[in-house]
């Protein structure tokens, strides 16, 4: 087996840090009537809370609370998206104090009043499409995810998306937005890099994340990634959305040997179970790694 990643820069949320072989997982609770994967099956507030319980039951380390459908959909205004995220974060933090609790918006008055009652990371799966998200966070002093769409706008879906080297656009991408949120105060252990599959890419582009990733990691920069059931699993695989898990669960190791730090799921209990064991074979290899050159 080859080496694992070389270590990287350590997260730090919520007073809780995730070092190089800490994988932190990210549980999804979608407070949208048409989410792609569970159809609207915690757009009710009791649902959501119930769905969080078992996150967290089941060692999800992070809550991603989101109340806009990614891809195409009806449209939904900053007031309805308030709506759905604000309150539910807030009892969410009182129901779990101990959890990072996640909002997955690319807008600023969102980001505010998710922070202002108690989200330690926004969730901007959109390329900075508000600018002022970076203020958010460095103002209320927490986590921001910088993401490459492909100059996509949000909600909006690739057509003939071509890249001269789809890994070069990503880092220049992700790390040029990170280095803007650190200029603008967000603290640089409280940033995340995400390569966003299938956001601006086809399928062929999301396999080459994939297996470069550790390109992206050697940024020192935290890596998330997000592929649980996605279209390019789909595709490769010839599975419909139900029969997506073996594949999902393969691509989260291949990215956790290659460092990724951060899985945002769907399953959190088999993901948790999957990197937990890659987590042990990077302790194994680090300690043959050190004998060896005894």
């Amino acid at each position: 087996m080859g080496a694992p990643a070389p270590p990287g820069a350590v997260l730090r949320l919520r007073g809780r840090e995730f070092g190089p072989g800490r994988f932190a997982v990210m549980g999804v609770v979608n407070r949208t009537p048409d989410s792609f994967y569970d159809r609207g099956a915690t757009f009710a507030f009791d649902a959501a809370l119930r769905a969080a319980d078992v996150a967290v039951r089941q060692g999800a380390d992070i809550i991603d609370v989101g109340g806009v459908k990614a891809g195409y959909g009806e449209h939904v205004p900053p007031e309805e998206e308030i709506r759905r995220t604000v309150p539910f974060v807030a009892a969410l933090r009182e129901r779990h104090p101990e959890v990072i609790i996640s909002v997955d918006t690319w807008r600023a008055r969102v980001g505010r009043e998710c922070a202002a009652v108690g989200a330690d990371l926004i969730n901007d799966t959109w390329a900075g499409a508000d600018p002022d998200l970076a203020l958010v966070a460095a103002e209320f002093d927490v986590g921001l995810v910088c993401s490459h769409s492909g100059g996509l706008e949000p909600r909006t879906d690739p057509h003939r998306v071509a890249y001269t080297d789809v890994m070069a656009d990503v880092v220049a991408t992700v790390t040029g937005l990170a280095e803007r949120a650190e200029a603008l105060g967000v603290d640089r252990a409280r940033i995340l890099v995400d390569p966003t599959h299938d956001f601006g890419k086809n399928t062929y582009h999301s396999l080459e994340l994939t297996r470069r990733l550790g390109e992206l990691a050697a940024t020192r920069r935290p890596v998330l990634v997000a592929v649980s059931h996605k279209d390019f699993i789909g595709e490769t695989l010839d599975a419909p959305l139900t029969d997506r898990l073996a594949g999902t669960l393969a691509t989260l190791a291949v990215s956790a040997w290659a460092g990724a730090r951060v899985f945002r799921v769907h399953d959190v209990g088999a993901a948790r179970a999957a990197l937990d064991a890659v987590a042990g074979l990077v302790v194994e290899e680090a300690q043959e790694s050190t004998c060896n050159r005894r």
